[in-house]
């Protein structure tokens, strides 16, 4: 047995040998197919050689500047490639080693905001159900995922609150009509704003397209406006993450922009680096910088690897080849081939209850019974089987359960790079239609 923690401490996996392209090679002797990128990471698929080139020379310039002391090239490049025309009001970034990371320091953020703008007793926050903004302790205890924050219950802060998610597919009732059910979900915020007292919330977090937790669920027209409106009227901010869904993986590079609001901090990681170094990161509207800017003059948080000079490289290469290889439009074209795929495939399928995303972040959620959209057995564990046939078949997935819950539920996540083929897309759909059925098939012959 490996003397790494791993994931699992019962089973070793297999080693990730190399990678070129959308094709990993393991220890043993597999050519897969990367149909996820990891976990929605890897944008540009593996061994990109402007990225690498980028982060070689970077590293043989200067490897580490502490950021007490020095700010670093890559890191300004990326600031002003990212915030030149200034979108949605963002001026600033602020760069971390994670998403985990992000989500603290937005947290901190909104926090400190509301204390330079003379309202120290903003200091609730409200976030949804069923939501996952990441796994350090502050992040976790805004997350909604049930399952992940069960074990550590007693030790999460008790500064935030959840409402139920924008989720059609099973919360809408069938006397409701799209509109009526975001009045519903607007009126649930608004009351848990009155509940808490609207002068004790810093901020309302959301992911606009929910990530691995509920699986690539996207808002119904008009729920995030009334989402803004909101917090405007209570003078909460929003803090929007983006670490699964931005940085282009729904089609426009901030995912916001498809739903007519913007931010007040919004949260990237995973499509900003790509998976080339670990970072993440939050960009800032300029209201928020100008009460800290005229207040204390300083933001009151820090981390040692905080705008690390090869991660900020690998970042700024990503996201200049994402521009000049017009890959917003690939992500769009292949996204409505992926969905076509999927639905052509397994639309009638009577274990599959949903087929939804956006853009290149697209996930399939199975049910038992169709019509009553009953869940399969939690003890079945049918996302596993369904990600061990599809790694059988040379494709990765990224499989979750407790979609409905944090028990209940599940569903698989299928997010190829931005610069994905039409015939590797059919052969992404082909292997995994033959995964399903053969998960499937194992569940029959219990």
């Amino acid at each position: 047995m490996s003397r790494l923690m791993h994931r699992s401490l019962r089973h070793d996996p297999p080693i990730a040998l190399s990678a070129s392209g959308m094709h990993i090679r393991d220890s043993n002797g597999r050519s897969i197919i990367d149909g996820s990128g990891g976990a929605a990471v890897a944008c540009l698929g593996h061994g990109h050689p402007r990225v690498l080139a980028a982060m070689r020379e970077q590293a043989e310039r200067i490897s580490y500047a502490h950021t007490a002391l020095y700010s670093c090239e890559p890191a300004e490049e990326l600031a002003d490639l990212l915030l030149a025309d200034e979108p949605g009001g963002l001026t600033h970034l602020y760069l971390c080693s994670s998403g985990s990371e992000a989500t603290e320091a937005a947290l901190k953020l909104a926090r400190q905001f509301h204390v330079e703008h003379g309202q120290p007793r903003r200091a609730r926050f409200i976030a949804r159900r069923q939501s996952y903004h990441g796994n350090t302790l502050g992040a976790l205890a805004a997350s909604g995922n049930a399952m992940r924050r069960a074990l550590y219950l007693p030790v999460l802060a008790g500064a935030f609150s959840h409402v139920a998610p924008c989720y059609a597919y099973r919360d809408r009732r069938d006397d409701e009509t799209d509109a009526d059910y975001v009045a519903r979900l607007a009126a649930e915020l608004d009351a848990e704003f009155e509940r808490l007292g609207p002068d004790t919330v810093a901020a309302f977090i959301a992911e606009p397209v929910v990530g691995a937790t509920l699986g690539c669920v996207t808002a119904l027209p008009g729920y995030f406006r009334a989402v803004r409106e909101i917090c405007d009227r209570h003078g909460a901010l929003l803090i929007l993450d983006e670490v699964m869904c931005g940085m282009g993986r729904t089609g426009t590079l901030h995912a916001w922009e498809q739903e007519g609001i913007t931010p007040d901090i919004q949260v990237i990681a995973k499509g900003l680096g790509g998976g080339y170094q670990p970072v993440g990161g939050i960009l800032v509207h300029g209201r928020v910088i100008a009460a800290l800017r005229d207040g204390s003059g300083a933001f009151m948080h820090g981390h040692t690897y905080q705008a690390h000079p090869v991660a900020a490289a690998a970042a700024l290469a990503v996201q200049q080849v994402i521009r000049e290889e017009r890959l917003l439009d690939n992500v769009r074209a292949m996204g409505a081939l992926l969905e076509a795929g999927l639905t052509e495939r397994l639309g009638n399928h009577a274990h599959v209850g949903d087929i939804r995303g956006r853009g290149l972040f697209w996930a399939v959620e199975f049910v038992a019974d169709r019509a009553t959209k009953a869940p399969f057995d939690p003890a079945l564990l049918l996302h596993e089987r369904i990600k061990q046939a599809a790694y059988d078949e040379g494709l990765a997935v990224y499989p979750m359960g407790g979609t409905i819950d944090g028990r209940h539920g599940n569903h698989v996540i299928l997010a190829p790079p931005y610069n994905v083929t039409a015939p590797v897309l059919s052969e992404i759909v082909d292997r995994f239609g033959r995964a399903v059925e053969a998960a499937l098939a194992t569940v029959a012959t219990r």
